[in-house]
């Protein structure tokens, strides 16, 4: 990506940041608090079973008649097996942005998703025109999780929608994979990340147990004897340091909530939606008075970078930028 790609996006990022604060403070807590619909964000490593999952569970919704309203943010999806009502396909082109920037697959991805937020608020405005119609709103994520795990686009896109409404984290994990006690501690870091970055109730959901039984996994989380006599077998570094860490999260596992489903038989899925309701209190009685505690510390900030202008040529121009070649890879006009 040119150079002056890069300033123009941190700039837009600093201003988009300000704007979200903003529209959080100024929105009305008694809307949000009313507000019976669920936004279920849903992250996980690639190969985790996310999309299916969003498929199975639409359907779950469905045939309950209470239809869940669907939203795509992968921009290299291929095959969606599922009918979103917001793509982010229709408004980026990943394959032309990674051509124009000259950037690989996951470089492509999250730049997919860095211009995608630049007009996020008018995503926010079509949920909120169908929050009276729908009980669920899904965003299925690409496997790039970095995305939300350090990327301020994630952030805006978190921190936004969990200013309208009840906001949950829903992390899937392959069950099959994590049959390695190291493979289980670097999922489980990474939900412990996501958790106290996105300051947002969190579910794990334990993917895939129709090949696999969860049990044992829910046992490493409430027993540490069970989890040390799977890593008896270990004894390189990384055994010692997963020994270590598991002793760190073990305040992290005694309040999380984690269900086991499974996406092709649909196994589980009554009992993660009522995971889901129990998240949506605790939205409402714990985190939403942190996020306006969180919102009034950092109001004065959030008004001067609304009021940030740049000095002319603070964002250098190249002059050998094809602009057509760029309103081609992102359109915001769909």
């Amino acid at each position: 990506m040119n150079t002056s790609l890069d300033i123009r996006f941190f700039a837009l990022q600093r201003v988009h940041l300000a704007q979200y604060n903003q529209r959080g403070m100024e929105s009305n807590q008694k809307i949000v608090r009313d507000n019976k619909a669920t936004c279920l964000i849903v992250l996980g490593m690639a190969g985790s079973g996310k999309t299916t999952f969003v498929q199975k569970l639409s359907e779950h919704l469905y045939e309950n008649d209470t239809p869940g309203y669907l939203i795509n943010l992968d921009p290299a999806c291929l095959d969606m097996p599922y009918p979103a009502n917001i793509d982010i396909r229709d408004t980026v082109n990943y394959k032309k942005v990674m051509k124009d920037y000259g950037l690989g697959p996951n470089g492509a991805i999250i730049t997919s998703l860095n211009l995608y937020t630049t007009k996020f608020d008018q995503v926010v405005t079509l949920i909120e025109q169908r929050s009276s119609e729908h009980d669920h709103f899904i965003l299925d994520t690409p496997g790039q999780i970095e995305v939300f795990n350090w990327s301020a686009s994630g952030m805006i896109i978190t921190e936004t929608l969990a200013s309208q409404m009840p906001t949950v984290i829903v992390y899937v994990m392959d069950t099959v994979r994590n049959r390695n006690p190291a493979t289980f501690m670097s999922n489980m870091l990474y939900a412990c990340s996501i958790l106290y970055k996105s300051k947002l109730p969190l579910i794990v959901v334990f993917n895939k147990i129709d090949l696999q039984s969860h049990q044992y996994l829910l046992e490493w989380m409430t027993d540490f004897e069970k989890f040390l006599e799977a890593l008896e077998s270990e004894q390189d570094y990384v055994s010692g340091l997963t020994r270590s860490l598991s002793l760190v999260l073990d305040a992290f596992y005694s309040e999380l909530k984690a269900v086991g489903v499974s996406s092709v038989s649909g196994i589980g899925m009554d009992t993660f939606l009522e995971a889901v309701e129990g998240a949506h209190l605790e939205y409402l009685d714990i985190y939403l008075k942190e996020r306006e505690t969180m919102n009034r510390a950092t109001k004065d900030v959030a008004i001067g970078l609304s009021n940030m202008t740049l000095k002319d040529g603070a964002i250098p121009e190249d002059e050998n930028e094809d602009q057509e070649d760029e309103s081609d890879a992102v359109d915001f006009s769909t």
